[in-house]
């Protein structure tokens, strides 16, 4: 049950809600962690197959045990019926105990039974003593008189062989069937499964081992990342990933692109930080100018006209000084967040930069400053003119701006088949080396002593930066202190739709 409270008619009332907490419950996801997942398919891959592979082996040694069981038992009958059909035991009765001795020494060396059968089924010799006189009906006897010898395991563990015994005129007179268990056999087959198991029980704890400090390994720095991001997304930007890992992987990769993150988000934060700052400098700057002015008027009697004239008219620059930031501040924010469409249709670029120079040249003119123009070829290309007009003319205000008496400004236009180009030079104060890569920062000027001399918002050459990328184009800045500045501009010819 939790409270939501607010005012209705200037009086208290507190609404419970009931189940909330127990909806939000509901709703949490169960939480499996990536090592244990790595750790259960590892075991799946590595074990498994461990466990398969021996259990085929152990089937296919104790499947090779048994058929050379059935074919010794096979052979040991043949060399027995063979026996039999040369002492003719059937129908001479002289030769019978001689070969049942051997048949017996035979059946006690080999450690199997022996049973010999007419062509009726009836046992006339077993070596267990036991069937004699008795009549076996079982297929292998059965199939051994159809002419075709059999050895088959029984379901009792038995394995009977049956081989036919001819007569006279080659005619099947009578069946030797031989018998054995496969005890041995199985015994065998267990010791070979109890040493394959304590193999396969050792192999198994070493890949275990194995597999938990691999996904130690895998999932640790992932671990260190989420930390990292956690803090990061709490505002603690200067968080970042420690790789320790000697090989270069992709968890490595993954960890650099996070720290690289990082950096950019840290950027970001110390740039909308600096911005907030300089916002705040820059308006509170005409605010003081205002208070100060109208302060002035307010604090002295009998006033006369054309001073409340002069103030007003100052009072009034500076607030045309705050519209024309937040004009610009409000243009950027729309740039950014491309609230601002962009008409793109095929324009001379060549028409669009001789405009420009003809508004600016008196500018120039007052400070006695050289204005050249320098068309390399007819260019035309698919812009919008007017946003592209601004952004150029920044760059050739700013020129004239920071140039000296009796400098020189310069400007070029030239293009391929894939691009325009547009650069402005001028034997200006230049710019340090350190500071070329922030001239198009919000409010960032080089010479910040001159803030005032030289005018604007210090919005300008973001408002070209942004410009010129949202035209899918480039500018890039060479300057060199006390020398000049030189900054060129490409747009795309044509523009990807």
């Amino acid at each position: 049950m939790s409270p939501n409270i607010y005012l209705q008619n200037g009086e208290l009332v507190i609404i419970l809600i009931k189940g909330e907490k127990h909806a939000m419950k509901k709703k949490k996801s169960y939480f499996l962690s990536l090592r244990w997942i790595l750790l259960a398919t590892y075991v799946a891959i590595g074990i498994v197959p461990l466990l398969l592979i021996a259990s085929t082996i152990l089937h296919s040694v104790q499947d090779y045990f048994i058929e050379e069981r059935k074919k010794d038992l096979l052979s040991q009958a043949n060399v027995i019926s063979g026996q039999i059909t040369s002492y003719d035991y059937m129908a001479n009765k002289d030769n019978r105990d001689s070969l049942e001795e051997t048949m017996l020494e035979m059946s006690q060396r080999h450690d199997f039974r022996v049973l010999v059968l007419d062509s009726s089924c009836l046992v006339m010799y077993d070596t267990g003593y036991s069937d004699v006189g008795k009549t076996v009906l079982i297929p292998e006897v059965i199939e051994a008189l159809e002419n075709k010898d059999i050895a088959r395991v029984q379901e009792d563990g038995m394995v009977y062989a049956a081989v036919s015994i001819y007569g006279r005129n080659n005619t099947r007179v009578g069946v030797v069937l031989v018998s054995d268990d496969l005890t041995d056999i199985s015994n065998t087959v267990s010791n070979i499964a109890k040493k394959g198991n304590l193999l396969l029980a050792g192999l198994a704890i070493i890949v275990i081992i194995m597999m938990v400090i691999m996904s130690q390994i895998f999932t640790e720095p992932i671990k260190k990342m989420i930390k990292v991001i956690q803090k990061m997304s709490e505002g603690h930007f200067e968080q970042r990933v420690q790789m320790q890992s000697q090989i270069h992987n992709e968890v490595v990769d993954l960890a650099l692109a996070c720290n690289q993150m990082a950096d950019q988000l840290e950027k970001v934060e110390s740039t909308r930080q600096q911005f907030v700052s300089n916002v705040s400098h820059e308006l509170k700057t005409p605010l003081s100018s205002i208070k100060v002015l109208s302060e002035s008027i307010l604090l002295q009697e009998d006033v006369p006209k054309e001073m409340y004239v002069e103030f007003l008219h100052d009072i009034n620059s500076e607030v045309d000084r705050m519209a024309a930031i937040i004009n610009d501040l409000l243009t950027l924010v729309k740039l950014d967040q491309k609230e601002i469409p962009l008409n793109f249709r095929e324009t001379e670029l060549g028409d669009v930069v001789e405009g420009i120079i003809k508004r600016l040249l008196p500018l120039a003119q007052v400070k006695d400053i050289q204005v050249n123009y320098v068309k390399e070829k007819d260019v035309t290309a698919m812009v919008d003119e007017m946003k592209l007009t601004l952004a150029v003319a920044n760059l050739v205000d700013n020129a004239i701006k920071y140039t000296p008496k009796n400098g020189k400004v310069e400007v070029n236009l030239d293009g391929d088949h894939q691009n325009a180009f547009i650069s402005v030079s001028d034997t200006g104060i230049g710019i340090p080396d350190d500071e070329v890569g922030r001239i198009f920062e919000r409010f960032y000027r080089v010479d910040k002593t001159r803030d005032r001399e030289t005018g604007g918002t210090g919005l300008g050459l973001s408002i070209t930066h942004s410009t010129i990328m949202m035209h899918n184009g480039s500018i890039k800045v060479h300057s060199k202190e006390e020398e000049g500045t030189t900054i060129l501009v490409r747009i795309p010819i044509r523009q990807n739709s």
